[in-house]
């Protein structure tokens, strides 16, 4: 019997509906399957890893796995990337130009101009979106940092959250960078970990390994076909440099000669294996100032040892990281699928120059760029902390120029020691390698070229579409045939580039670079032109010799930067301007026992460059011995549990009392904790006593007093002073019982790991406390912790005091 004209819901229905299932036919909608045979392909991308830190482009560095799949695979010598983090991993999961893409500088910042949005947009397709269309399963682990920070708290749109943006899965940092022992924030698919105290022998790069190794085995355990797609972003090598011990000590010693000679080996082995050819020059140093690295024996012998400890770290991680993929690889070897799998590694940009000439010892005070030789001078601490969790460190640069060999300049300039960096990719049954052919490429290819390679080597189209609006079309192309055979030239024959006033044009071998220097007309470039293709390493401009050429590359330049939404460009004031609305980051909040530990850049908008005040109400519930409940733990299979009180969501009535009385004998504990090992402060009870400590990156103080019996409010007060210093005063009950002054303001990025209440969760602000109490949650009557804000107070000697100025504005 036909369906009735009127009936609804049965258009899209392919079999055919009666009264009954007698005269009825079944039809089943199925969701979209890959063609047969389709690879699985690994994305690995490392951050500020330059072009000569694995062995495959010259580094000593033991990094067998990728020996292993470049000795079968594909180098490209000549792959280019953006100068920083967030525009090249938005370049490479969408294949379009990062400021097409809304990605013109990393996620810390919010102008509002088109090319400078800082969130994908609606009308931007990824690479995990076409995939999972295509029958793929799709796995992200590690940095994500394509989320605004003032996004990154659980109360905000998740419109650019990796779930949202094509992944079924999802764990690590939506940060741009991490501790490796205490991460301030890990993310679970589109929820925040809340973790209160990291397993002792934890470390960041194998918690994201042991994850993406249990994805693909519980893919396999439910369905032996499905090809997946993993992208491991991982969080090294950026700062701060943190390696587990063990890695370390492989190199201990390795790096005594210095970066001098690292980089003459470095390219004397690139030569030798045909990355670069006959008569490529590098440049001894760099010597352009605010970039140049000093001559290795030049220094002390105290320098050269302190130096070369913080080389041993970095590699160290480059080792883990290798570790790590060869986990990847023989998990793959396990299940039968290697010669089927497409494994790309790469790096995000070149390597930095953050450490500054001598490294940093407190790296999250680099990040304020305070030019006041009074703020935190240098932090005193044993030379064999470096790289451990107990420091926050980056190395001098004269190590990134060599990590860069034989490229000038670093990461964040557009000139090829920011944007060059080394691609191997591996693919046995779909790229098999003949003996005649060396694996190397030295045609020009760019990170937007990724996606439509990927998707044309597993025979895949791409929508148009992208929630009912035109997607907007690729900017990168297909390298598929070039991995295929090196005879092929590039399609890929032109490139602009652009990165805080730093500016780049690559076309047919020639390329034009103008190097930005601060407090110049920010629309007046310098222009110098290479021939590449002769001159890789850019060291012999031709723009007096051909100014023809530059002026034609340079009006490109302009044409290329209006199609791509590159302008306006921005001051560094403007660029870092915030919209108002952020306001209410400022407004004082009380936070209940058992909240979630706040998000960091949350945390810190009710303490940078202010005076504020920290109330504890001691009046609430007390905890009592009873039913416990169990929270999650990093643990394999572990848990942990804990007494319930104020901070159980449902209170079992037997089990607390209401207390009117306050502070009594026996309460003990932290009652508020920012921070952690990389600075912060924290607010504890214990034998009587209430004990203010201000970590100030890397420097402890505290200051204690007795606290009377009964008292119902403990207040710390943080009163702004020059030289960014805080003084603090600690009252009970109305009457001042303690004082800490003259400490260092804690701006720029810290404290790092947010806001805890009754609870010093995450890492430790104090070693000493830690290691004798552990995260020593508080046992007495805790009703809130009340944050009180006062109003900015911008310091005037800070370097681009204006850029501070505009940050806070909206505020």
């Amino acid at each position: 019997m036909p369906v009735p004209p009127h009936a609804r819901g049965y258009e899209s229905f392919g079999g055919t509906a009666g009264r009954t299932s007698a005269d009825s036919t079944p039809d089943w909608t199925s969701p979209p399957t890959a063609p047969a045979g389709a690879p699985n392909i690994v994305v690995v991308l490392v951050d500020d890893m330059g072009y000569s830190d694995i062995g495959p482009f010259g580094s000593e560095i033991e990094t067998p796995t990728l020996d292993r799949l470049a000795a079968g695979g594909v180098r490209l010598s000549n792959y280019h990337t953006t100068p920083l983090c967030s525009p090249s991993r938005a370049a490479l999961l969408t294949g379009i130009n990062s400021h097409r893409a809304g990605f013109g500088f990393v996620a810390n910042a919010d102008p509002g101009y088109p090319g400078l949005r800082l969130e994908l947009a609606d009308d931007v397709l990824t690479l995990p979106e076409i995939l999972r269309g295509n029958g793929y399963a799709t796995y992200a682990v590690g940095k994500w940092h394509l989320v605004r920070d003032a996004t990154m708290n659980p109360s905000a749109h998740r419109d650019s959250w990796p779930t949202q943006r094509g992944f079924d899965r999802y764990y690590g940092s939506l940060e741009g960078l991490n501790s490796f022992y205490y991460p301030n924030q890990l993310v679970s698919d589109s929820s925040v970990v809340d973790v209160e105290e990291y397993p002792e022998g934890y470390y960041l790069t194998d918690d994201l390994t042991d994850t993406a190794l249990s994805y693909i085995k519980d893919l396999r355990a439910h369905d032996a076909t499905k090809p997946f797609f993993l992208y491991f972003a991982h969080v090294a090598m950026h700062g701060p440099l943190q390696a587990k011990a063990e890695d370390q000590a492989k190199y201990r010693g390795r790096y005594a000669a210095g970066w001098d000679e690292l980089r003459r080996k470095r390219f004397a082995a690139q030569l030798a294996q045909g990355l670069f050819p006959k008569g490529t020059e590098q440049k001894p140093r760099n010597t352009e100032p605010g970039y140049e690295a000093a001559e290795w024996d030049s220094l002390s012998a105290d320098e050269q040892r302190r130096y070369a400890k913080y080389m041993e770290v970095y590699a160290g991680m480059v080792d883990s990281i290798d570790q790590s993929l060869g986990r990847i690889v023989d998990l793959l070897e396990d299940l039968g699928e290697l010669d089927n799998t497409i494994i790309v590694f790469t790096s995000d940009n070149g390597g930095t120059a953050e450490g500054g000439p001598e490294g940093t010892r407190s790296y999250f005070a680099e990040f304020a760029h305070i030019d006041d030789p009074d703020w935190v001078r240098d932090v005193p601490h044993d030379e064999d902390l470096i790289g451990t969790a107990k420091l926050g460190v980056h190395y001098p640069r004269g190590w990134g120029q060599a990590s860069n060999t034989p490229f000038r300049f670093y990461k964040g300039q557009t000139f090829a020691g920011g944007v060059r960096v080394p691609l191997v990719v591996s693919w046995p049954k779909g790229l098999p390698r003949t003996e005649a052919d060396s694996g190397i490429r030295h045609e020009y290819a760019y990170v937007t070229d990724l996606a439509p390679t990927l998707l044309e080597l597993a025979g895949l189209d791409r929508p148009t579409v992208r929630n009912g609006l035109p997607a907007k079309n690729f900017d990168g192309v297909s390298a598929a045939a070039l991995l295929r055979d090196p005879a092929t030239p590039t399609r890929h024959t032109e490139q602009y580039s652009e990165m805080t006033g730093h500016r780049g044009f690559y076309r047919d071998g020639w390329k034009l670079l103008s190097l930005y220097e601060s407090g110049a007309d920010l629309d007046a470039p310098n222009w110098q032109l290479f021939d590449v293709r002769a001159d890789p390493t850019e060291l012999h401009d031709l723009s007096d010799q051909y100014p023809e050429k530059a002026a034609e590359l340079a009006a490109a330049w302009d044409e290329s930067a209006w199609a791509n939404t590159v302008f306006p460009l921005l001051t560094r004031a403007d660029l870092f301007r915030r919209r108002p609305e952020e306001a209410r980051f400022g407004a004082p909040v009380r936070l209940l026992p058992g909240t979630p530990t706040l998000e960091r850049y949350r945390s810190q908008r009710l303490i940078a460059y202010r005076d504020f005040t920290i109330t504890a109400d001691l009046t609430g519930r007390r905890p009592q011995a009873g039913p416990h409940r169990v929270t999650p733990s990093l643990r394999a299979g572990g848990s942990t549990s804990q007494p319930i009180g104020d901070d159980a969501s449902t209170p079992d009535a037997a089990a607390v009392s209401v207390s009117a009385a306050g502070y009594q004998p026996g309460d003990e504990g932290v009652l508020v904790a920012h921070g952690d090992p990389l600075g912060g402060y924290l607010l504890y009870i214990e034998n009587g006593d209430v004990v203010l400590g201000v970590n100030s990156y890397g420097r402890y103080a505290s200051a204690q007093a007795p606290l009377p019996i009964g008292a119902r409010e403990v207040i710390v007060r943080a009163t702004v002073r020059p030289h960014l210093r805080w003084d603090f005063v600690v009252e009970a009950d109305g009457v001042q019982v303690a004082e800490l002054t003259d400490q260092v303001q804690l701006v720029g990025m810290a404290p790092w790991t947010g806001i805890s209440v009754g609870v010093d969760a995450r890492g430790p602000v104090s070693w000493e406390l830690r290691e004798r109490r552990g995260p020593f949650r508080y046992t007495g009557g805790l009703r809130a912790i009340t944050y009180t804000p006062g109003p900015i107070q911008v310091p005037q000697r800070t370097i681009d005091a204006v850029e501070r100025e505009a940050e806070y504005a909206a505020e």
